[in-house]
């Protein structure tokens, strides 16, 4: 996907967030997240979408965190969402397409990582936003849910602090149905999982081990990237094969 894509994806999802969190209310509590209230949810993606923000705007070079969010009246909160995001979206249209600035996963440039990664994290959000407010889910692209299932797999889950780990070495195949070349092989052991990009086949097996798998999980990309998400039930996809795999994911893929 191009880096505008990301950008727009962006605009349109945090737009919806803070609608439907406007609409859920404050004290409603967030369905995928049941330690958190909608007032919860704002304060932490007002504090991603500003600390982006800060990185892109000033090409920030140093490992950092988000800073606190500021003492807010409950009726100035969505306002503060929708600022910060307002400020992020202006700041990856702006930015030099040469952007030097620090990543925490690899990418073909720091912009496109940026991008990339607050179009995700909203986008997740705003499914939590609109589950809190019980409203129906606004449709993902597909080529967007199929990028954001690659981030997930090779990026996010690939470093160190990922706790989808197994005593004894197994294989987890991820493919979404409706987009082309969106299949990944997952190598599950003691260290950090291990995904490569496959190509769908009509077996069971591992393509480009030519080995069998030990589950294989199917279905349409944004079903798939939510349920990747423990945004949705496993039971809208088809899944053959050891389904401890589905369930050990659901517990542990918290990141």
């Amino acid at each position: 996907m191009e880096i505008t894509e990301f950008v727009e994806t962006l605009r349109l999802d945090g737009s919806l967030l803070a609608d439907a969190a406007e609409e859920a209310g404050l004290d409603a509590s967030v369905p995928a997240c049941p330690e958190w209230q909608v007032r919860d949810l704002v304060t932490h993606i007002g504090r991603v979408h500003r600390w982006a923000t800060e990185i892109v705007a000033k090409g920030v070079q140093q490992p950092s965190g988000p800073a606190e969010a500021p003492d807010l009246p409950d009726d100035e909160l969505i306002s503060w969402l929708r600022e910060g995001h307002h400020h992020l979206v202006l700041a990856l249209h702006s930015a030099p397409r040469d952007l030097d600035a620090w990543t925490f996963l690899p990418a073909p440039s720091p912009l496109t990582f940026w991008a990339r990664r607050q179009a995700h994290e909203t986008s997740v959000h705003r499914v939590d936003a609109q589950q809190a407010a019980g409203a129906s889910l606004t449709p993902l692209p597909t080529a967007f849910a199929a990028d954001g299932i690659d981030e997930l797999l090779t990026g996010l889950h690939a470093r160190a602090r990922s706790r989808i780990r197994t005593d004894v070495p197994r294989t987890l195949r991820l493919r979404a149905t409706d987009a082309p070349d969106a299949d990944w092989t997952v190598h599950l052991s003691e260290a950090p999982p291990r995904t490569v990009r496959t190509t769908a086949d009509a077996d069971s097996g591992s393509p480009e081990q030519g080995k069998p798998v030990d589950c294989t999980i199917e279905g349409p990309a944004e079903e798939l990237y939510l349920t990747l998400w423990n945004r949705r039930p496993w039971d809208a996809l088809t899944i053959t094969g050891d389904r401890e795999l589905p369930e050990l994911w659901r517990e542990r893929a918290g990141v």
